[in-house]
């Protein structure tokens, strides 16, 4: 099955043409990379992919149901997703733990699970030992990695992440592409990662996807290439 399905989509701000014939599919399993140059519209297609943008033309089909039968659950981090400033109140702990009320929680105790699920969330992004720090008083980078903690902690089926390694150094991307593989291949999840660093991620990638300038067309638009778009590593 595919948690996600674009067929044939096209996008246009006003009259200017920036996506056009676009098709790719994301399953679970899967961790895919999505690559472009500067401008490709990569968040373009990411926000027309989940309903947040309306396509000109064209398809997409984005699955109710998980593997298991049970609603799908997306866990969306869009770029710049941790600006939070220095007089931000919580803790990190606090931040990441608010995570697991998505899991229909809100009037509920946390048990001893979630809070379990937490902490292994925090140290999978390398932050447990920042728990009781005030989020206002991080760094960018380990903003960045507790934002993707606190997504971790909910448990998503589909994890769509638009330039999550912004602020990282090799060594911190490298633990976030193994975990994302990890995610993919042990817990079945599905990964669809916007990012630049392509070379770093191409061993742990199943599939790349990489949109590029159409030479034929006079407008700025962009179409996919995708030498296997049907799975397995490229």
């Amino acid at each position: 099955m595919h948690y996600l399905e674009v067929k044939d989509l096209s996008f246009y701000y006003e009259d200017e043409p920036v996506l056009a014939d676009v098709s790719y599919t994301v399953s679970p399993g899967e961790f895919v990379i999505l690559t472009g140059e500067n401008g490709a519209a990569k968040s373009t297609l990411i926000k027309a992919s989940l309903g947040l943008l309306k396509p000109a033309s064209g398809s997409v089909n984005l699955s109710k149901l998980n593997d298991k039968g049970l609603p799908l659950t997306i866990g969306y981090m869009p770029q710049q997703v941790a600006s939070f400033n220095s007089g931000f109140p919580s803790t990190v702990f606090e931040l990441v733990k608010s995570g697991r009320f998505v899991k229909n929680k809100w009037f509920k105790k946390l048990d001893q699970d979630d809070l379990e699920h937490v902490k292994k969330s925090l140290e999978a992004v390398g932050m447990w030992a920042y728990k009781d720090k005030r989020v206002g008083d991080l760094s960018g980078g380990q903003k960045q990695r507790i934002a993707i903690a606190r997504m971790f902690a909910s448990d998503p089926d589909f994890f769509v992440l638009d330039e999550p390694i912004t602020g990282m150094d090799k060594e911190s991307r490298n633990n976030f592409y193994k975990l994302m593989h990890h995610n993919a291949h042990i817990h079945n999840k599905a990964v669809l990662m916007v990012t630049h660093n392509s070379e770093d991620v191409l061993e742990y990638a199943d599939k790349h996807i990489r949109l590029v300038r159409d030479e034929d067309s006079v407008w700025n638009c962009f179409n996919l290439e995708c030498p296997d778009c049907s799975g397995g590593k490229l």
